[in-house]
């Protein structure tokens, strides 16, 4: 992984439940917008000095849990809510390869979560996502619920889970797509209203004691492993967690084990490691077999290497002609002009943002014509009717490709009363050569927006494409993405537009050409530098498309 930092955010307004490393629980101190805004501050403002030297900067491991509260990434003056994951998807804007599934099983506290934690540890891949099967846990009716709280009602039966959600929720993660899981209260033996947002990743662990019962299930996974450990021992950790994590007595842990845990197990659980590709004795103690299964997911994914390739976009769309989803606006004299003025190297800084400003505003009033409007006829203050045209949907949404299309987030609200507003960082891991998604912080149900995706330049469309996924996966509807940017290559219309035909983009300009280093000529420069006034080393450059090559 790479030397950045990385946080992510959900659209609730409160940190995405996608945590950075899966041994740490939550500390609640940095949950107001400010932290939040400063830990992104940090992240930007540092990132040009990050060394890049493999030896100084350790990759660290990004686990995404169920089942706990998100952990954290802890730094000596803050801590911060973390999450990630390379969006892997092609110029047609699909996914490369599927995650490679680990299924766990074994009996009730036979030790897989250890396990699991085991296996992330020694297989040091960036990305990981741990999900376990107690998040679904069927929703008790009323006379279940009094059931539970008796310690008569069978936890361990395959009736007592939610398949369906399950494999669905299994299906999506293996294809990289972002997820709600559950999270299930064993207290009061209910779901919590609030859903945690987990993200696709290289490896999918899959923990439950009854992972291997339900044949669709079984078809997801790539390597399925069953931990074998002694029913005394078994009982004994039990104990000690339903006593200490869920509020749980003695008499009613003992009675509940004899009654349903132990008869389940020899019915439905120990049957299972027939289906079995690897039994491992004595759990997270047994180094041998869990070696065995590192080596074995390091050469299947060694099969799945997954790289961004930015060469694939230069040369897919050659030669073809713009695309109809293409909206340019009027290249009028006071649009030209102002293109003179920020186009050229000597403007300086304030008259740079003056006139990028003014052009911000007429193309965002130029994309909001593209809207769809209904009929609505209005009084007027002497009487008479006006037969006038509203917004024909809930609202409007801006989602800004962080940094440099966050600078047109002014004219949006100018623009847009009221307008909600999200934000989207993309940056290059230089270790891998993939792109990944360090931080994300959407509306909450932006699915039903029309959403206005912004970015001051598009020059290789690498960028835009992962956005739009992103979008995508948040079930916002293709043909309410309108993509927006002061200026564009051909190169990334085509590349946008060939692998979303529906999404509308909408520039001030589009240019012809992209040099070797996938700038615009002849181009506006770093928009972003430009803008904000800062410089990128020699070391790090920040594309126009806000990715890092």
């Amino acid at each position: 992984m790479s030397c950045h930092a990385m946080l992510a955010e959900s659209g609730d307004g409160k940190p995405e439940d996608v945590p950075e490393d899966g041994r740490t629980h939550a500390d609640r101190s940095v949950s107001s917008p400010s932290s939040r805004d400063d830990a992104l501050d940090a992240l930007l403002s540092h990132v040009p000095r990050c060394p890049l030297t493999p030896s100084l900067s350790p990759r660290k491991r990004t686990t995404s849990q169920s089942k706990t509260e998100p952990p954290l990434l802890r730094t000596n003056k803050r801590t911060i809510y973390t999450a990630g994951r390379p969006p892997w998807y092609n110029v047609t804007g699909t996914t490369f390869k599927e995650a490679f599934v680990i299924g766990l099983c074994g009996g009730s506290a036979s030790g897989k979560t250890t396990v699991a934690n085991k296996i992330i540890e020694a297989l040091d891949v960036p990305w990981v996502v741990l999900l376990s099967m107690d998040s679904f846990y069927r929703v008790l009716n009323k006379e279940e619920q009094e059931l539970a709280a008796k310690n008569e009602y069978n936890f361990d039966h395959p009736d007592a889970f939610d398949f369906e959600l399950l494999i669905s929720v299994l299906r999506k993660l293996k294809k990289g797509k972002s997820v709600k899981v559950p999270v299930y209260d064993f207290t009061s033996h209910c779901r919590r209203k609030e859903w945690k947002t987990v993200y696709g990743a290289n490896v999918v662990i899959f923990e439950g004691i009854l992972a291997f019962a339900n044949k669709e299930l079984l078809k997801l996974l790539d390597m399925k492993v069953f931990v074998d450990t002694d029913s005394d021992i078994r009982l004994i950790r039990r104990l000690k967690r339903d006593i200490s994590q869920r509020g749980r007595d003695v008499s009613g842990i003992i009675k509940q084990y004899n009654k349903f845990v132990k008869p389940a197990f020899e019915q439905y659980i120990e049957p299972t490691v027939q289906v079995a590709d690897i039994v491992v004795p004595r759990g997270g103690e047994n180094f041998v077999a869990l070696d065995l299964i590192v080596q074995h997911v390091h050469s299947q994914l060694e099969k799945r290497k997954l790289r961004w390739d930015i060469s694939a976009l230069a040369s897919a769309h050659q030669g073809q002609p713009l695309p109809r989803t293409l909206s340019v606006l009027e290249a009028s004299p006071q649009v030209r002009g102002m293109h003179t003025i920020i186009r050229n190297k000597e403007t300086n800084r304030d008259e740079f943002i003056f006139y990028s400003k003014r052009l911000m505003r007429l193309l965002i009033e130029h994309a909001l014509s593209f809207l769809p409007l209904e009929p609505v006829s209005v009084e007027t203050p002497q009487g008479g009717v006006y037969e006038g045209k509203r917004l024909s949907g809930k609202r409007i949404t801006g989602v800004s490709i962080l940094r440099a299309g966050e600078t047109m987030e002014q004219a949006l609200m100018a623009v847009c009363k009221d307008i909600r507003l999200g934000k989207i960082l993309i940056q290059t891991n230089h270790d891998t050569g993939e792109p990944e998604l360090h931080y994300l912080r959407l509306p909450k149900d932006i699915s039903e927006d029309y959403v206005i995706l912004v970015d001051s330049t598009v020059s290789t469309g690498a960028a835009a494409l992962m956005a739009v996924r992103v979008l995508l996966d948040h079930d916002v509807p293709e043909d309410k993405i309108f993509l927006l940017s002061l200026l564009m290559a051909e190169m990334g219309v085509h590349s946008v537009a060939y692998a979303f035909p529906k999404v509308r983009i909408i520039t001030t300009a589009v240019d012809k050409e992209v040099n070797d280093q996938f700038h615009i000529i002849p181009g506006i420069g770093n928009f972003g530098d430009r803008f904000f006034g800062t410089d990128a080393p020699s070391d790090w450059c920040e594309s126009d498309d806000g990715l890092s090559f």
